[in-house]
């Protein structure tokens, strides 16, 4: 799980961020570096592994 350091929204990788077309199984390495927070707008740079 990554968490979102601005806003704590959690990119779980079984889940994906299907409004991001980022499908489930995708790990948060392999997301695209423009992928965004879909909740806040903060980029990849903005999370942490928990």
């Amino acid at each position: 799980m990554w968490v979102c350091q601005a806003c704590g929204w959690i990119y779980d990788p079984a889940q994906g961020d299907p409004d991001g077309n980022i499908a489930p199984g995708t790990a948060f390495e392999d997301i695209p570096d423009d992928w965004v927070c879909p909740v806040c707008g903060v980029g990849k740079d903005m999370f942490e592994k928990e």
